[in-house]
């Protein structure tokens, strides 16, 4: 399999991933408010309502071959680009008193079948070097 396929491959099955946990979102009368917000400092997949909570929602997807949970792919790096990136969204709507928090949903695919979702409410905070 060479570099490009394998990388589409990748691209495919995370979106795939982002379809299924915006579903179980919506199931859980969640409002989406926007995916993929893009920004220099990082990327947050789904940024939803629940209730006047808003919530920045990391997804992560993994095949039922790998070994390891999706949340092992969540490290403190990326814990800090996405709070940046919530910042940034934060800024973006002017700064409204709200309650936010951040989220994980884990999914575990087949070709063909969901093996495992899970949806951590409140999965971290403000990364750990700014406490």
């Amino acid at each position: 399999m060479s570099y490009l396929t394998a990388k589409s491959a990748h691209l495919r099955l995370g979106a795939r991933g982002e379809k299924l946990a915006e579903k179980l979102l919506r199931g859980k009368n969640y409002r989406i408010l926007c995916r993929n917000y893009k920004v220099r400092s990082g990327e947050i997949d789904l940024v939803a309502g629940d209730g006047e909570n808003l919530v920045f929602v990391e997804v992560k997807t993994r095949r039922a071959t790998t070994r390891s949970r999706p949340a092992e792919g969540l490290n403190a790096r990326q814990k800090k680009r996405i709070y940046h990136a919530a910042q940034s969204y934060l800024r973006q709507i002017d700064n409204p008193r709200v309650i936010y928090r951040f989220d994980l949903i884990e999914i575990i695919l087949s070709a063909f079948r969901i093996h495992d979702i899970r949806h951590w409410e409140n999965n971290f905070s403000k990364p750990a070097d700014y406490l």
